[in-house]
């Protein structure tokens, strides 16, 4: 381009603007001097809202040329002396903003191309003004379509634009211009069908919103914070093994200084949720021993001691846990009922249910800590998991608690009760007899525990299944579950329901189209033969749920070959068989010689299942299934006659 805007602006104008015929006449012109006379023309034009006036305008003067006049504003084509670039910039940036008012302007393929060097020019312009209108822009095309919002995935153009906000004016209109970009952009660019490349854009998005968040000391710091919640609490999303697989650990650095800052000052309770809930995330996304990771990161003085910052967060969710649980049972059971009461307790629950979250994952890094199963490069201390297993001790406390009071006022549904269910098994499955006397005393409630949307309990039981599974090892744990009954109770507090483990293990094996879950049918198994082992002298009914329960080991052992399953399902089949025989059972309707097939054909296979030398536990099963088939085979001429034909006994 070799005729600067200033000439162009110097030629004879009418004091009402031209008609806009005139205009377009001239955006339609061969010549780049009549071109931007028209775009200086044009200006008018687009102010005056006129949307179908400002289609037009951009039609007439075409992206091609727009495009140009960018790239000689940069210094990207040759041509035009070097002190009229910013004026082409200007007027380029001008011209674009003003037409992206309409949005079927900014939806334009034409414009959206326009993305990458609008970027570049935040990157490199030291005007205010020409960065405000960029950001202006920018938020018209990324409103305006999908395309435009995905265009700023591409690689560099988000680094380009949001690089720049810490050397950007506190306070200034552009600071506020970028953060409602970057908002606007986190909640409208969906992950899931991703390309890798665009992936990579949103990577960098969230190195961007770190950086800010660790750097800044403003209101944008929580602005920041919430973008980070957005992007990272999306539940198993494509974005998240892209972060896995970053090399440098720089961001993750970022986040652990804005998480300290947060929690260590004084700042309002929703925000210290936020905070711990973007540590939940990270734990979620990176493992859960991120939180005690040693970062090596030179010339820090912002970082916390490993140790500090465990406690620190472990600290802050406990109180927040308090504070809600306090809260939450005051609202539920002593305010007035009103549907703002009502709006107030799903809140409470939600959050609840964050912190009950964070403190699992927190369970879990203090179990690999201190089994030294941790990643090498933790050093955490004991003291550190001494201290935190004390604190972790009132916590659970304090939800045996809130139980307590749910129980007192004839509540067992809900999915807060079921939380905290959960919370409760998960603490107990790594130590059974914390809280030794609250929790047994509110096991038959627990097992009573029914999720929202559940007719029965089920979840509850799955939940407590590990400390279940703990404490039948030993005869005090039985005696324990055999005082509201093994199989079989009803809880006076609430409705009558069933307790029964053994309904729960049936029911993992009829979920629709969902994957059996193999850890929890093995703690199932596993209670249900150590309260058998323990209690020589249990009396098992055989009814329904008997049979329902050997139909459902023998599905179980069908869906796989694993030798685990195999030998799990038969020992317990073995002993179930002690209490019938053959003939009782085909006199069932639930039972036919289909079901009796199958149980034979497991059988054979656990007797035929070769163990490893080193398997004890196996080793085991072998022998429980030989000495029970030993007992009972005369009872079960089929069972026998199989194997017999497969197997020398």
């Amino acid at each position: 381009m070799d005729s600067s805007p200033a000439s162009a602006a110097a030629a004879p104008m009418a004091a009402p603007a031209p008609p806009l015929d005139d205009c377009l006449r001239l955006l339609r012109g061969e010549r780049d001097e009549q071109k931007l006379a028209g775009l200086l023309v044009a200006t008018n034009v687009c102010r005056a809202g006129d949307a179908d006036a400002v289609a037009k305008v951009y039609h007439a003067v075409g992206p091609r040329f727009l495009l140009r006049l960018l790239n000689t504003g940069l210094g990207k084509t040759e041509g035009g002396k070097e002190e009229e670039r910013e004026a082409y910039l200007r007027l380029a940036v001008t011209v674009l903003a003003g037409l992206a008012r309409v949005p079927e302007v900014a939806a334009d393929v034409g414009v959206v191309s326009t993305v990458p060097l609008v970027a570049e020019v935040v990157s490199k312009s030291a005007d205010p003004a020409i960065t405000e209108e960029c950001f202006e822009l920018l938020s018209l095309i990324a409103i305006a379509s999908e395309d435009g919002a995905y265009k700023f995935c591409e690689p560099g153009v988000i680094d380009m634009i949001f690089l720049q906000i810490p050397g950007l004016p506190d306070g200034s209109k552009c600071i506020e211009l970028a953060i409602n970009l970057m908002q606007l952009l986190v909640h409208k660019l969906k992950v899931d069908n991703m390309s890798v490349e665009k992936l990579q854009g949103m990577t960098s998005m969230v190195t961007c919103l770190a950086r800010l968040f660790a750097t800044l000391h403003t209101a944008v710091k929580f602005d920041a914070l919430h973008m980070l919640t957005a992007l990272l609490s999306q539940k198993e999303s494509p974005l998240h093994d892209s972060l896995r697989s970053m090399p440098a650990s720089i961001w993750e650095f970022h986040i652990r200084v804005g998480i300290t800052a947060i929690l260590q000052n004084r700042v309002v309770s929703s925000e210290k949720l936020h905070a711990l809930l973007l540590a939940e995330c990270m734990m979620s996304i990176l493992g859960e021993d991120w939180l005690s990771e040693d970062y090596k990161i030179q010339d820090n003085q912002n970082m916390l001691p490993v140790d500090k910052f465990v406690l620190l967060v472990l600290e802050s969710a406990r109180v927040e846990v308090a504070v809600l649980l306090n809260e939450l049972a005051y609202l539920k059971y002593e305010s007035s009922k009103t549907s703002q009461t009502d709006e107030a307790i799903s809140q409470k629950q939600k959050s609840l249910a964050i912190l009950f979250s964070l403190l699992e994952r927190i369970i879990k890094m203090m179990s690999n800590a201190s089994s030294g199963e941790g990643a090498p490069s933790q050093t955490i201390h004991e003291s550190t998991i001494m201290q935190a297993i004390t604190g972790l001790n009132e916590t659970i406390s304090l939800v045996l608690d809130f139980l307590q009071d749910a129980k007192d006022h004839g509540q067992h549904k809900g999915d807060d009760l079921l939380a905290a269910a959960r919370i409760v098994g998960s603490y107990l499955a790594e130590a059974p007899y914390a809280c030794k006397e609250k929790s047994r005393n509110l096991l038959e409630f627990i097992f009573s525990i029914e999720g929202q949307d559940e007719s029965s309990p089920f979840y509850s039981i799955c939940f407590m299944l590990p400390m279940l599974s703990q404490i039948t090892t030993e005869a005090d744990g039985c005696i324990t579950l055999a005082s509201f009954g093994v199989y079989k109770a009803a809880c006076s507090s609430v409705k009558p329901v069933n307790f029964d483990v053994t309904d729960c293990l049936v029911k993992m094996t009829e979920q629709d189209g969902i994957t059996i879950d193999n850890g929890s049918m093995f703690l199932a198994c596993d209670t249900i033969i150590n309260l058998m082992s323990n209690r020589k002298s249990a009396h098992i009914p055989v009814d329904s749920s008997f049979i329902h329960l050997l139909k459902a080991l023998v599905k179980w052992a069908g869906t796989t070959d694993a030798s685990s399953v195999t030998m799990t399902a038969s020992c317990l089949c073995a002993m179930l068989l002690d209490f019938t025989s053959e003939e009782f059972l085909l006199s069932c309707p639930e039972f036919d010689a289909k079901n009796l097939g199958s149980l034979s054909e497991l059988i054979v296979r656990s007797l035929q299942q070769g163990i490893p030398d080193d398997d004890g536990g196996q080793f085991n099963q072998k022998q429980t299934i030989l000495s029970g088939y030993r007992r009972w085979a005369d009872r079960f001429p089929h069972v026998k006659i199989a194997v017999e034909q497969h197997v020398s006994v």
